[in-house]
């Protein structure tokens, strides 16, 4: 079975792979999730990020934005001796900051769902590469939805951290033409639009 080159890896990858990265996500405390996982992923491996997300799950009182949002100076310093997480006093507090803006947002938009996937008029865009060494790291797309969440507050939010959230959140789909899950991913975008 042909799978994208970078999944081949190890067992938490290819199953990562294999099960949701490139599937559209419409809920908002999935995308909450996996934002603040491509962050905490800056200067990191993704197959660190895998390792430790169960303990991010428990640590981070599983993605729920309302909670992450309330969180005070006690709660952060807990979480910075939590061997679960990565341990970043700039990631942990950039997580509590980006929790108050989507609860701004959802305001805003209705849902963070609408707000994110407006940046791809509601409709993944379906990629062709050929190779993993095809695939950019940023698009001017990423460029700009990085600069319109700096813009509200943001933080660790870069355009790669974007381009990866838009690769596991399903907005690109950016599965190799040759790996498996191309078509399937492809089919449930559409499924979506």
């Amino acid at each position: 079975m042909n799978r994208c080159e970078w999944a081949n890896s190890n067992s938490l990858e290819t199953a990562y792979h294999d099960e949701e990265w490139g599937v559209p996500v419409h809920d908002d405390r999935l995308l909450f999730e996996m934002l603040i996982l491509e962050g905490a992923q800056a200067g990191l491996s993704w197959a660190t990020i895998l390792k430790k997300r169960a303990g991010y799950l428990e640590a981070f009182d599983y993605f729920e934005v309302e909670k992450i949002a309330t969180y005070d100076e006690h709660k952060i310093a807990q979480l910075l001796d939590n061997p679960a997480i990565v341990r970043n006093k700039l990631k942990v507090n950039a997580t509590v900051v980006n929790a108050k803006r989507v609860l701004e947002i959802q305001q805003a938009y209705g849902s963070f769902d609408a707000y994110i996937w407006s940046f791809v008029d509601e409709k993944p865009i379906q990629n062709q590469w050929q190779q993993l060494s095809d695939v950019p790291a940023k698009t001017a797309l990423s460029d700009k939805m990085s600069k319109d969440l700096k813009k509200k507050g943001f933080k660790f939010i870069g355009s790669t951290t974007c381009y990866a959230f838009m690769q596991a959140v399903g907005m690109v789909n950016d599965h190799v033409v040759s790996c498996f899950r191309h078509t399937e991913v492809q089919r449930q975008g559409k499924g979506n639009a």
